[in-house]
């Protein structure tokens, strides 16, 4: 099973145990994690292809593979992810806001950097 593939199974396995249990603030957490791995792992834009070029969908002919994540990929993104909160939690507290729950979000997702 590729990296990507194991730790989004494990986030959403988490995921479905943080909204059993009303936990908001991780299952968003969760939710966004899961949905940066995904655009990570879409097909590259083809620019040999114009962009309005009719697809017989279903046929296979608009069907692509979606890229293999490496464990090193997927740490990257995880830690991509935790700076961009860290940063805003920053700015927020720059300008004298709460950043409770930017801070809780990198404390959920600094679990997952530890596979």
């Amino acid at each position: 099973m590729p990296a990507s593939d194991h730790m989004k199974t494990r986030l959403r396995t988490d995921l479905v145990a943080a909204m059993k249990l009303g936990s908001k603030g991780e299952a968003t957490i969760l939710r966004e994690l899961i949905a940066a791995l995904d655009n990570a792992e879409a097909a590259p834009v083809r620019r040999d292809e114009p962009s309005y070029l009719q697809h017989d969908f279903l046929s296979g002919a608009a069907e692509t593979e979606r890229l293999l994540l490496s464990r090193q990929e997927v740490h990257d993104i995880l830690l991509k992810e935790i700076e961009t909160r860290e940063q805003a939690a920053a700015e927020y507290v720059r300008l004298g806001r709460s950043a409770d729950a930017l801070l809780a979000e990198v404390a959920v997702a600094r679990r997952y950097l530890k596979d």
